[in-house]
């Protein structure tokens, strides 16, 4: 077969990644990433409030950036024979947009309010919303949570959009419909905009804006209504049909193949969640626990529709048909916060240097600290008398999702020091991930394997141990540094045409494993006691402190 090439772009928190990879072989032939400006400098933001936004512009500008960047060493040759471009992003991660599906900021007057911005999946200042939505749904002839694990959450589309159209009358009479950044960035590359027309993704919309079949789509208007008047009407002006990641949106615009250097006739696949295609692009079969494990996690399975389709999945964030691989069944958990509770920790003991120090010694120490605490927590002994953390310090996403949460340490006593801490945070997040694997069990769908991607996953070889030691499973480590965005070229290269289906893709794309973490049996046993105590404390937090306490508890 003549060589063919594909683009896969992957929009993660704080950067975009371009990958250029031979469809045919598999072969990298470009690759670059670029952070968002206006995010990096803090704009937009208030995480007192607990409040995350996203300018459409350092989405555009870096993705221009970063595949300009990922191009300039490739012969022209490579360059003519680019056939598609898939993106995935991250999510919910919605926008309010105008009758030409123009983001609300991308117009003079709205520029700088950040309620006319991407809305990021962390933001969380829509947990009221989200707790009435729960409430309605309960009670309402359908339940319309039934397919997202029983538990609507502030990070979703539906809260964020109640959220915005309450506390904003500029943005409320201007926004027309909503959209996913996913949808959005697609749509804009292929130079539909039109809320009414554009190709929605199966991904986000049954994960997190309640679309499935058996409702005929979204939920009702009544029910809408019902929620809050504001809502009335929206439904008709957002979408009915969704789309699998394996079909095209359209051709490039001439614009973007202008801006690009690319063909005009370079197709633009449907676009999805970052986590999914990371999944697909870290070759996941059924069964198999896909996590990608950064900032926070995104805990990925697959099985076919026929074994598990009947089954109501407690807890977790949804499961779609198709929402991963096209004709299986998607399900979806996750952590929020994974290596974010590592930051704050870093954080939280660079602060006093940069202040007594300078900026710059703090960046010297900034630099090294992590990689320090996690070489001096893994010479620490196991007992079941260690530190025990809870890692909630972002809420709890899965199992039954729960944003109000804060996170705990148990058991400091004056000899405990930085590197202790430091073990038990990373035994928390463990532990957190232990608990979405015994859900899937309790809920009757097995887990035989464990897939890490993501940074922490290649970084941090502590962390991956202590993992593979609480999960009491072996985790293989995918080779790619960029599973989501080699997931986005597979797709590419099964809506341009180029393979025929996505496993055809994945058999001529994938990049295999480079690295297995196994159990260590004198450790699982411990491990297995420190999880007990791990859930009696969740269980205290959430009984006790929850109404009480408005600041991460700590108990000594």
């Amino acid at each position: 077969m003549e060589d063919k090439y594909v683009i896969g772009i992957d929009f993660g928190t704080d950067s975009v990644r371009a990958l250029v990879v031979n469809a045919v072989t598999g072969e990298t032939a470009g690759t670059a990433v670029s952070e968002y400006p206006r995010w990096k400098s803090g704009l937009y933001c208030n995480a007192a409030l607990s409040q995350f936004r996203q300018h459409p512009l350092d989405y555009t500008e870096s993705m221009e950036a970063s595949v300009k960047a990922a191009l300039s060493g490739v012969p022209d040759k490579v360059r003519r024979s680019i056939k598609g471009i898939a993106v995935d992003t991250t999510g919910s991660t919605p926008v309010a947009v105008d009758r030409a599906g123009t983001p609300l900021a991308l117009l003079p007057e709205f520029e700088t309010n950040p309620n006319g911005m991407f809305i990021l999946w962390k933001d969380h200042t829509a947990n009221a919303e989200a707790e009435e939505i729960n409430e309605l749904a309960h009670r309402w002839e359908t339940d319309y949570t039934q397919f997202v694990g029983g538990v609507y959450s502030s990070e979703w589309f539906w809260s964020k959009i109640l959220r915005t159209l309450r506390i904003d009358e500029r943005v409320r009479e201007k926004a027309f419909s909503w959209v996913e950044h996913c949808d959005w960035i697609s749509a804009e590359l292929a130079g539909n905009t039109d809320p009414l027309s554009m190709k929605r993704s199966r991904c986000a919309a049954g994960h997190k804006a309640l679309w499935h079949q058996d409702f005929d789509g979204l939920p009702s208007n009544a029910f809408f209504e019902e929620l809050d008047p504001l809502l009335g009407g929206l439904r008709e002006r957002l979408f009915e049909y969704t789309y699998t990641s394996d079909q095209s949106v359209g051709t490039i615009a001439p614009e973007w193949a202008d801006r690009l250097g690319l063909p005009e006739d370079v197709v633009i696949g449907v676009g999805a969640f970052d986590a999914h295609m990371g999944a697909v692009g870290a070759l996941a079969e059924p069964y198999a626990l896909c996590k990608v494990i950064g900032t926070s996690t995104c805990d990925m399975l697959v099985a076919p529709n026929e074994e598990v389709g009947h089954l109501l999945i407690k807890g977790i964030c949804g499961q779609v048909d198709g929402s991963i691989v096209p004709g299986m069944l998607g399900m979806e958990a996750g952590q929020s916060a994974f290596g974010d509770v590592y930051a704050w920790f870093a954080k939280l003991v660079i602060e006093p240097v940069k202040s007594l120090l300078g900026e710059e010694q703090a960046k010297v120490v900034a630099d090294k600290l992590i990689t320090h605490l996690a070489a001096e927590a893994a010479l620490l002994p196991v007992s079941e008398k260690d530190l025990l953390a809870v890692d909630w310090l972002n809420g709890r996403r899965t199992p039954d999702a729960n944003h109000t949460l804060k996170g705990a340490l148990l058991g400091l006593n004056l000899a405990t020091n930085g590197a202790a801490i430091f073990k038990a945070l990373v035994e928390a997040t463990a532990f957190g991930s232990k608990s979405i694997v015994e859900r899937f069990k309790a809920e009757g769908v097995p887990v035989h394997e464990v897939i890490a991607i993501g940074g922490v996953s290649k970084k941090s070889p502590f962390v991956m141990q202590t993992l593979a030691d609480v999960l009491n499973m072996p985790i293989k480590v995918a080779v790619s540094e960029q599973a989501c965005a080699l997931g986005a070229a597979m797709f590419a290269s099964v809506a341009s045409g180029i393979h025929q289906s996505l496993p055809q893709a994945q058999q001529a794309m994938s990049s295999g494993f480079d690295a297995v973490y196994h159990p260590r049996p004198d450790i699982v046993g411990i491990y297995d006691k420190l999880y007990d105590k791990y859930l009696k404390a969740g269980d205290f937090i959430e009984k006790e402190f929850l109404k009480e306490s408005t600041f991460p508890l700590q108990i000594g």
